[in-house]
């Protein structure tokens, strides 16, 4: 069983005939950029949720691209079990707001932890790689150390950059000091 997906000016229009619009980024990208009026209801929580309180309201999923949806659309259907109508934004938030419709932006809060990952992860690597070229081949080792503690953040769920970024002084009040990182 897979979900339809629908483009964003059609879920505009169910939402504005009642439908229900669910958010399924985690917590650090719902609070940088959502859409007004969007419930929050994180992948790693569905199992938690009952969107059959909605009354047989449609219900519409999204992400930031769409493939967390698309990935997830045999989960997101056994949510609703047959229970309401439920579609997929095609594109995301991104297709949203490519086709012009409003998002809630706040600046104040850090960008999301994955990208700040790839940001590190990327630097490091650059850095590393321009270095060896020109200053010392030992310089080599920065990107083959960053490769290789993705490749285990990727098999172990632990991504130790991520732990580190969390306790960054611009993430402390969006995670705290001792909350568990995932991997990136």
């Amino acid at each position: 069983m897979s979900l339809p997906k629908i483009s964003p000016a059609e879920a505009r229009r169910f939402l504005d005939r009642g439908a229900i619009l669910v958010d399924i980024r985690e917590a650090d990208e719902y609070a940088r950029e959502n859409i007004a009026g969007a419930l929050h209801l994180p992948l790693s929580k569905l199992d938690e949720a009952d969107l059959a309180l909605h009354g047989g309201k449609p219900v519409i999923f999204h992400c930031r691209s769409g493939a967390r949806t698309t990935g997830h659309a045999l989960q997101l259907a056994q949510k609703v079990s047959g229970a309401c109508e439920a579609f997929i934004v095609e594109g995301g938030l991104d297709a949203w707001k490519r086709a012009g419709l409003p998002v809630v932006t706040d600046r104040r809060q850090p960008i999301e932890l994955q990208r700040q990952v790839q940001i590190g992860a990327g630097s490091l690597a650059l850095i590393g790689t321009m270095l060896g070229l020109l200053a010392s081949p030992w310089f080599f080792a920065v990107p083959a150390f960053v490769g290789a503690g993705l490749t285990m953040a990727g098999v172990t769920g632990f991504c130790g950059m991520a732990r580190l970024l969390m306790r960054a002084p611009w993430n402390r009040s969006a995670y705290g000091s001792a909350r568990p990182a995932k991997a990136a």
